[in-house]
């Protein structure tokens, strides 16, 4: 919040103000996709924020109430197309939890290394959307340039470079190569160096930190009001990781941190996300060199997928949050219920309470700080 600033308070009390009512969005470059702000302005502060959402809903969890199992294994990537593994991951999850399904070792292991590339994959389209959010162009072309390596690994095992369908009940598609594995390896050395330039040419930069520190401060207690989840609840200071808490696949086999900065504002959110590639890389490494032998399919899954009547539950730590879903079987082919539980909808609703009272800039720092895809907020 800036000094000086007008609150609704303030506002009140004092002689009426001119204010007037500004639209960022629908089709506005600082949103990333069809988010619309409509912004209650005094000059250059905001007054009030009301996030206007809808523009792009695709009743995915409509279509999973009208489509058997196997038919939906598409839709989970398309929710939040950057964070697609996840999706997917999550969606399998839940569905061989209910039919008591045993994945193989070495799928559960193929599964985090796609995971943690996926991962690092979106982090960085964030990291170069955000600084040309801020004025930064160049941020971007090293960022692209990084995750096109990435793009180049999942697309020689799944034939696709952004939304997948690579995972199955009970377990992958395909296994993976030598040469998908040798390709990891190289990417892991080059993107540690990598990591120590972006801090160098970011990280570290005057005009960054006067951007970013002290701007959008978000409290626990505002994050926990909304439900909001991954880095932007463990940027104000809560390590709250489903990896760590509710542990799924194999990661607890692996050594890895939670990055957490209690400052709550931009410049801990990106702190964050930055953290995060490094501890994604250290998992992938762990990974590949404890990759087992075996199959990458279980025995004896199913040719119709029927799970017993029942309510299943299960969570991933996506790269904006905590991605759950609700499955309620009646025993046929096609879901009863499949209610979806984005990060991106709990944390964009934060947005309207704590940009009060910031400048117009400051406002939009916030907003990138959040990593919102906006398909995952509409569904």
């Amino acid at each position: 919040m800036s000094p000086g600033h007008p609150t609704d308070s303030s506002v009140s009390a004092a002689a009426p103000r001119e204010t007037f009512v500004l639209n960022v969005g629908p089709q506005h470059p600082a949103t990333h996709g069809v988010l619309r702000l409509k912004l209650t302005m005094d000059g250059e502060y905001v007054l009030h924020a009301e996030p206007v959402i809808g523009y792009a809903h695709r009743m995915h969890e409509k279509m999973g109430e009208n489509r058997t199992y196997v038919q939906f294994l598409p839709n989970p990537s398309r929710i939040d197309y950057l964070s697609a593994m996840h999706y997917m991951h999550a969606y399998v999850c839940v569905v061989e939890r209910a039919l008591g399904i045993e994945v193989p070792p070495r799928a559960e292991y193929i599964r985090v290394i796609t995971s943690e590339l996926n991962r690092i994959a979106s982090h960085l389209v964030w990291f170069g959307a955000f600084l040309l959010d801020l004025g930064a162009f160049t941020p971007l072309l090293y960022a692209f340039d990084d995750r096109e390596k990435i793009l180049d690994l999942l697309e020689a095992v799944t034939g696709s470079r952004l939304t997948y369908c690579y995972y199955r009940f009970g377990g992958l598609c395909n296994d993976v190569d030598e040469q998908f594995i040798e390709g990891t390896r190289a990417f892991v050395k080059h993107m540690r160096g990598r990591l120590g330039m972006y801090h160098k040419l970011v990280t570290e930069n005057l005009i960054l930190r006067k951007r970013l520190e002290g701007i959008g401060v978000i409290s626990a207690e505002l994050c926990r009001k909304y439900g909001a989840t991954g880095p932007v609840l463990r940027g104000s200071g809560v390590p709250c990781d489903v990896r760590k808490l509710e542990p799924y696949s194999v990661y607890p086999e692996f050594e890895f941190d939670v990055p957490h900065f209690a400052e709550g504002d931009c410049m801990a959110r990106y702190k964050v996300r930055m953290e995060e590639i490094a501890q994604s890389l250290r998992i992938i490494e762990q990974a590949i060199a404890k990759l087992p032998p075996g199959p990458v399919m279980a025995e004896k899954v199913p040719r119709v997928i029927k799970p017993p009547p029942g309510d299943y539950y299960f969570a991933v730590e996506a790269a904006r949050g905590r991605f759950a879903i609700r499955l309620v079987s009646d025993g046929t082919e096609v879901p009863y219920r499949l209610k979806l539980r984005t990060p991106s909808f709990s944390n964009l609703a934060l947005f309207g309470e704590a940009a009060r009272g910031l400048l117009m800039q400051d406002a939009l720092a916030l907003l990138g700080s959040l990593d919102l895809v906006i398909p995952d907020v509409d569904r």
